[in-house]
Parts: C-alpha cells; structure tokens; sequence
C-alpha cells in the first residue's frame, strides 16, 4: 500500500455471500480482505487453500504448481475444498467472501454478488515481482490453467458476462476498487434484483 493509500473506513451490515476472482496480480486478495473486514465476516483465498495442500505434502509452491500440470487431481482437489466451504456459506445467510480463479463458477448460484477483477497484464507482472512465482511462470500458468478449466469444466475462465461487477484495478487503485465494491454491497436490494445468470453447479 503506498503512502498515499488509507484504509476505506466503512462498515456494512450485510448478509451476502460474495465472490471474488481475477489473475494473480489483480488485487484479488486484497479486496477480499477489505470487504470481508467492512463487513465483520470470514473469507477464504483459493491461494491459501492451495499453499495449505502443497504443506500437506511438503512441496513448494513451485513443485506443487508443475505437479497440477501433470494431471488434474491437485486442480480438483482445490476446487472441491472451495465448493464445500460455498456449499456451507451459501446456506448460512451469513456474510462471506470467496476468493479464488473459480470463485464465481464454484459458488454459482449460491452468490449473491460475484465480482471479477482484472488489471493489464504489465501492471500484473510488477505488482507480483517479489512473490515466489517469477513472471514467466505466471504468465504460463495462467495459458494452462484456462486450457485446464476449459477441458475439465467445458467453462472460458476469461468470460466475464456472468459477473455482476467488473473492475479494472489498475484505473482505481485498492482503495477505489474496495468502494466500488463496497457500494455495489450496500446499494444491493433484493426487492429490486431481477436476478443473476443462472450458472450450472460444476462438477468436480
């Protein structure tokens, strides 16, 4: 956060299940970590989940990752985890954020709001300079991962008509995106909603 950014001081009583998705570099997990705090709830990262399976089986994020390529039950291993914990939050009528690639489609119709974000892809690579994963391979694993999803799933992982909010981080900033976000979640009505895209449980 640069020295020009301040926390968006808001607290919102909600009771939506949102979901949040969108390449590595996007600032996926940083808005899910601010609305899961204006709104008093619990989130789980996709990211989290997966470094939780590769210290299962003591590998890296780095093994862990060429191993996924090499069949797909790491990938459904993962997405199976992220669907049980939509199924429990789906039916709680509690507030809570879902962050992770499939985020959208593995809650599916269990969300209430699904939010996508995206940045280009040169703002990406330098925003996840001093992560583990080098930018070559980011940008790698996102070709094979949408091949992936394509051909488990029959589903284009870059198709955005079925989100109810799309951002362009790179244009707001992390503050401006939370309060786009955010007011998205308060200005919600039910009353008013003439309802989402229907998406089809994945089977995974």
């Amino acid at each position: 956060m640069s020295s020009q950014d301040t926390p968006v001081d808001r607290q919102i009583d909600s009771n939506l299940f949102l979901t949040v998705s969108g390449p590595p570099g996007c600032g996926a997990t940083t808005l899910a970590e601010g609305l899961a705090d204006a709104l008093d709830c619990a989130y789980v990262s996709g990211g989290e989940i997966f470094r939780e399976i590769a210290e299962e089986r003591d590998e890296t994020l780095s093994q862990l990752i060429a191993e996924a390529g090499e069949s797909d039950e790491l990938d459904r291993e993962l997405d199976r985890r992220l669907q049980r914990i939509a199924e429990k939050w789906g039916a709680a009528n509690k507030p809570f954020v879902l962050e992770s690639r499939l985020a959208g489609w593995i809650a599916g119709n269990r969300a209430d709001l699904r939010i996508r974000l995206n940045a280009p892809e040169e703002v990406r690579i330098e925003r996840t300079g001093d992560r583990e994963e080098m930018a070559s391979e980011m940008q790698v694993r996102e070709v094979i991962e949408a091949q992936r999803y394509e051909s488990y799933y029959g589903i284009d992982i870059d198709d955005q008509s079925f989100y109810d909010l799309t951002i362009n981080t790179a244009r707001w900033g992390q503050d401006g995106t939370l309060d786009i976000a955010l007011t998205a979640v308060e200005q919600y009505d039910a009353a008013v909603d003439e309802g989402a895209v229907p998406t089809p449980d994945l089977d995974v």
